[in-house]
């Protein structure tokens, strides 16, 4: 499949789209405790990194953030359109976040999914995420499943 991949403003009517997908997927999934979603306003701060792939036509067929913290980057709203699953979307949004986050020094990347979610796991396992505790603000929550992934020197010196 041919897409192109972008930092891009979540604020675009398709954009917004696929957002409320992934929203609308997530509440039939969870309780409200146990969604950790993040709002337009705060994927359009600084410190976030919003990208959207869009497929050979230009039409938004998927979309990821990177959250910038103190230490690690969090991967945040990645969703891919059903009708693109299978293609490597997921996985090049993946790459290219972590990408333009590694070119500014981030060499550690955490994320929290939901233990219903068996295609994002399986995702990110692919892309060399390993399971590890909460981190942040997140809670125990039997329904979540951290996860980290260390690249370059943090791999090698076991950041923490």
């Amino acid at each position: 499949m041919s897409m192109h991949i972008a930092i891009e403003s979540p604020d675009q009517p398709e954009v917004t789209a696929l957002i409320a997908r992934l929203d609308a997927y997530q509440v039939s999934l969870y309780p409200p405790e146990s969604n950790h979603l993040i709002d337009l306003a705060a994927l359009r701060r600084p410190e976030v990194l919003f990208a959207v792939a869009r497929d050979a036509a230009g039409r938004a067929c998927g979309c990821g953030a990177l959250r910038l913290m103190s230490g690690y980057g969090e991967v945040k709203r990645v969703y891919v359109a059903t009708e693109q699953r299978g293609l490597g979307v997921g996985a090049a949004l993946l790459g290219f976040l972590e990408g333009q986050a590694g070119a500014g020094g981030c060499r550690v990347f955490r994320l929290e999914t939901g233990v219903h979610q068996r295609e994002a796991l399986a995702l990110y396992r692919r892309a060399g995420n390993v399971r590890r505790g909460p981190f942040a603000h997140y809670p125990e929550d039997p329904l979540s499943v951290f996860m980290e992934k260390r690249v370059g020197d943090a791999a090698e010196q076991g950041a923490p």
